[in-house]
């Protein structure tokens, strides 16, 4: 077997010698490692990899377009001939494709055809998958048929994206690497995902909210994790936040807080806050293995809520580290009529506002809060960038309305008698979406549209709605809503309707602190990579630490597009080994002074 390739043998290669060298990581077009030859030398992996990919996205739809071609058909002809590249070969293999049952491999011949006939090009997937273990024949042939419909522009670019995972891994091959720390925090992904709550079990789709059982067995879960990796202090505290403590050398040294949620939306994804509980967890793994400890202590927590789903009480983890949460929180009531209060009792917790408030932290105890988090977008998948380093969450404000007409007979209301509340909702949605556009880092979202009862013969005489509106500053978002409640009582006033509008929340945006944002930024260059600044446009526990001390978040690139919210969502092990290094540079440098 050949000896890892090494950067130091690529850095002081001739350029056929270079090219030679990375034969076969992309399909039949050794024109990219050419290419890549002339941006040495090269300092991490990761840089190469970086280096491969701006070459092929400077090389146009053509060539682009042409290297997709180059690649086989899934189970096709090349692979019953064996004429496949030993690359393609073992990858076929390895996700069983060379043993299909004749009715799957009709069924891939079918999508096969049906793919070339809407794109022109073969359908190319990472069969090895994010882990890098392989996908099942299951997996690709649903992947198969739901990228059948994408719009053609879109599909070359998921192709492309594809070939660079294909690439990333026949890489790490190459130079005989494998990314340890991502794999911990993926199969950490894959084992809490396994906790969901009833009704979405069944349906293999993910839900964890507030104080249900697997939202419990999902704490335990952690905790058991954190003892594991060497956690000095471990405890559930009194809203379920999960506080593992590493202690440093010098106890009185202000502490590095940090942490994300564990609950999720319904039918939701397993990275979303998670991953930036992972991160710092496998930090501290890979520093008690070695028996060392930071001048400073960590302290890391899993916050039991922050999407809302359960009760109207959005981030009350992080809000009941800053003193900020809200006592009447305790008497909502769920879709069941269970109250907050009897949820806490019902999961050993005290459930009393005592407990509660002497959840708040000291701010003069901490350095600072810092979080990493897929990107839950489609930003740094389009850029074909790991990494990201947030500059600004979003402000954001939502209203819960309703619109109120007559209900009357479809056939026989003339169109000029009608005071129909749907098309009025249209008329708003249709606004908000023209503001928002007018200025950029802002957006507007009108998620749920419902007309109550409604009939196919009806006129609505009921439409409910929601806004969502958020922007880098509190005045842009402020502006925008100013306006699009001006919009709705100039739009009923006109239609003759009357309407309600209820504000559920509003969070001021949160800037990163810039010292810390630098830190993050250091750590993006450690690793090779350029350093690319971005807002966030999702909340994050990140805005209520803000409200106390200083802040700053990594992003991580997800798969799909970056779809988030979504059982589709995705990461990779090396994007989140990336990840874990990051981390674990940033502690240094605090470290370091």
């Amino acid at each position: 077997m050949a000896s890892p390739l090494t950067l130091d043998q690529l850095n002081r290669a001739t350029p056929a010698e270079f090219t030679a060298a990375l034969d076969g990581v992309y399909e039949h077009s050794p024109w990219i490692a050419e290419q890549a030859a002339a941006k040495r030398p090269f300092a991490t992996l990761a840089q190469l990899k970086y280096a491969l990919v701006t070459v092929l996205r400077g090389a146009g739809v053509d060539r682009q377009v042409a290297l997709i071609r180059a690649h086989p058909e899934l189970a096709g002809k090349a692979m019953v001939a064996k004429t496949l590249t030993a690359e393609s070969t073992g990858e076929q293999s390895r996700a069983g494709l060379t043993d299909c049952s004749p009715a799957e491999f009709a069924r891939i011949q079918h999508f096969n055809a049906a793919y070339n006939a809407r794109f022109g090009f073969p359908f190319t997937v990472a069969v090895r998958g994010p882990r890098g273990t392989g996908l099942t024949r299951a997996q690709i042939i649903e992947t198969f048929e739901r990228r059948l419909g994408h719009h053609p522009d879109y599909e070359r670019e998921e192709c492309i994206r594809n070939i660079h995972r294909i690439a990333e891994i026949r890489l790490n091959d190459k130079f005989g690497v494998e990314p340890t720390l991502g794999n911990q925090a993926w199969d950490c992904a894959e084992i809490l995902a396994r906790h969901t709550d009833p009704g979405y079990a069944e349906r293999g789709e993910l839900t964890v909210t507030y104080l249900t059982d697997a939202h419990r067995a999902c704490a335990a879960q952690l905790q058991a994790w954190m003892r594991e990796c060497g956690f000095d202090e471990v405890t559930i505290d009194a809203v379920g936040n999960v506080v593992g403590v590493y202690h440093g050398t010098d106890r009185q040294r202000p502490r590095l807080l940090t942490g994300s949620h564990y609950d999720t939306v319904r039918n939701g994804g397993q990275y979303d806050g998670r991953l930036g509980i992972f991160v710092p967890m496998i930090c501290v793994r890979e520093l008690h293995r070695a028996g060392k400890r930071l001048p400073y202590g960590l302290e890391v927590v899993g916050f039991a809520e922050e999407e809302g789903q359960r009760y109207k009480a959005t981030f009350l983890g992080s809000g009941a580290l800053t003193g900020h949460f809200n006592p009447a929180w305790l008497d909502q009531l769920d879709a069941d009529g269970i109250s907050m209060r009897d949820a806490m009792r019902h999961a050993g917790l005290p459930a009393t506002l005592p407990a509660i408030r002497a959840l708040q932290r000291d701010p003069a105890r901490y350095q600072g809060f810092v979080e990493v988090h897929i990107e839950q977008g489609p930003v740094l998948n389009a850029l074909d960038l790991p990494l990201g380093v947030v500059t600004s969450i979003n402000g954001s404000v939502r209203y819960l309305g309703e619109v109120i007409g007559m209900a009357s007979h479809a056939g026989t209301t003339p169109m000029d008698s009608r005071r129909d509340a749907a098309t009025a909702v249209a008329e708003l949605a249709l606004f908000l979406e023209r503001r928002a556009a007018e200025q950029p880092n802002l957006v507007g979202t009108m998620g749920i549209l419902t007309v109550p009862n409604g009939s196919t013969n009806v006129v609505p005489g009921r439409c409910q709605f929601t806004l969502d509106i958020r922007a880098t500053t509190d005045e842009v978002r402020d502006a925008c809503g100013d306006d699009t409640l001006a919009a709705l009582r100039a739009i009923c006033h006109r239609r003759g309707l009357s309407y309600s509008i209820e504000e559920t929340m509003r969070a001021a945006a949160a800037p990163s602190d810039p010292a810390w944002q630098r830190r993050w930024e250091r750590a993006v260059e450690a690793a090779g990579l350029p350093v690319f600044r971005m807002p966030s446009g999702a909340g994050h526990d990140a805005m209520k630490l803000h409200e106390t001390m200083p802040q700053a978040m990594l992003f991580v690139r997800g798969q799909n597009a970056g779809i988030s919210h979504n059982p589709l969502e995705s990461s990779t092990n090396d994007d989140m080994q990336l990840a874990v290094e990051a981390f674990a540079h940033l502690m240094q440098q605090l470290t370091e002074g």
